[in-house]
């Protein structure tokens, strides 16, 4: 769509413009969940665009619009992922487009809607990707050896609880658990006083592999849907008293957010990073001549109760060692099967200097240094009442690429 303008009146500022075009599911009030694509301070209701005949030239079986998540439309593939987004492209470039004669029922403000989670998660599982992040925490705890032996061999992860997972605006509260005591050195039970965030992002399975069989790392993006902003919830000392040797457990089981927002990886094609060199030389498996990352700007933001915005931390995944075609094939090596909705999340990504940080507990050096927002205000760890926002975005000549917000408060423990 170079050089085409949109008839609809998108901000120079907005995340959506007509390049990004990203898919979530909303809902108006008193009305059921649809599928719908973010465009300026829009929505486009697809379902009503199917039943406008803006699809015409793919009918449909079914009406894969009107659903509580994107799961069926993913699956409709990338030939039909690819039609979608030509034709809302030409569309919305055209004033006599059948999108644009019915603009008033087609088209919804995103003021006035709920979004919902946008994909039912089967299973979901988090690395450890970033080589900043990785050795900072790695000195906290272990000087003479911040990164394991394997780190550098193989993208780490652990398996996570889909259960759990939220979407944006959902409070998460305070967790109960063991910690370790100071006092005594023995366990009790008592609710995290090390609760925090862990900036990242997830890729969205896309297509159904086979149990038994492995994905290459050349062939592991054509698995992938798109990408979404992910916070990994964590309770530091929680972690520290159960994750060996089996690794976190409670300590974030609890909670993992997500955007609203899917961007999808065509969307993002025209964004790409030259891949951080790795030493030593990666297994045959995880070689991809073709590796490249993804040049996305992150930001952390904290807002204490009743107070303003403060920012934490601004990053980019194109510091991530792992690529996510690399997380994808160690991830099915073993013949492991992925399903369309399942998520792999990068880990916490952080930068190589101060205020890059992807998580207070590198940020404070393991809950020694604070944090200061202010003259009044500091953070060691999240207090009751404390909302954060992350952001992500591209900025390009042709526009900007936005994943929206991730926005989600802290509540009290149960009493």
């Amino acid at each position: 769509m170079k050089n085409k303008r949109p008839w609809l009146d998108i901000p120079e500022e907005s995340d959506f413009s007509l390049q990004n075009l990203p898919y979530g599911i909303f809902c108006r009030p008193s009305s059921i969940p649809v599928l719908g694509v973010a465009i300026g301070n829009y929505i486009i209701d697809m379902n009503m665009a199917c039943q406008k005949g803006v699809f015409q030239d793919f009918p449909l079986d079914q009406n894969v619009f009107e659903r509580s998540t994107l799961n069926d439309f993913i699956a409709m593939g990338r030939p039909y992922w690819t039609y979608i987004r030509t034709v809302l492209q030409e569309q919305l470039c055209n004033r006599d487009s059948t999108l644009a004669q019915w603009a008033s029922l087609i088209l919804v403000k995103q003021a006035e809607v709920h979004m919902l989670l946008p994909i039912q998660v089967g299973d979901y599982t988090d690395f450890y990707s970033s080589q900043e992040h990785a050795l900072a925490v790695g000195k906290l705890f272990r000087p003479h050896q911040p990164l394991m032996p394997n780190w550098k061999h193989l993208p780490v992860a652990y398996h996570g609880r889909a259960s759990s997972i939220i979407s944006s605006h959902s409070p998460v509260r305070r967790p109960w658990g063991q910690v370790l005591s100071d006092e005594s050195a023995e366990p009790i039970y008592t609710p995290t006083r090390e609760l925090d965030y862990e900036l990242e992002l997830a890729f969205v399975v896309g297509k159904d592999s086979e149990l038994g069989q492995p994905i290459t790392s050349e062939e592991a993006e054509a698995y992938i849907f798109g990408v979404l902003l992910f916070n990994d919830w964590s309770a530091r000392d929680l972690q520290r008293w159960e994750y060996q040797p089996l690794g976190p457990f409670t300590s974030k089981n609890f909670a993992s957010s997500i955007s609203p927002w899917v961007v999808t990886l065509d969307a993002l094609e025209a964004f790409r990073s030259p891949p951080v060199k790795q030493f030593p030389k990666p297994l045959e498996y995880l070689e991809d001549p073709t590796r490249r990352g993804f040049d996305i700007e992150l930001s952390v933001s904290l807002r204490p109760k009743n107070g303003s915005w403060y920012p934490l931390a601004r990053t980019n995944s194109s510091y991530l060692y792992w690529t996510i075609s690399q997380q994808l094939a160690h991830h099915t090596v073993s013949g492991c099967n992925l399903k369309i909705g399942d998520l792999l999340a990068t880990g916490t990504i952080s930068g190589p200097t101060k205020g890059m940080e992807g998580c207070l507990l590198e940020a404070t050096a393991g809950g020694k240094e604070p944090v200061l927002l202010d003259d009044v205000h500091s953070r060691h760890y999240l207090e009751d009442g404390d909302e954060i926002l992350i952001k992500g975005y591209c900025q390009g000549p042709s526009g900007r690429i936005g994943f929206g917000n991730l926005q989600t408060r802290i509540l009290p423990a149960h009493t």
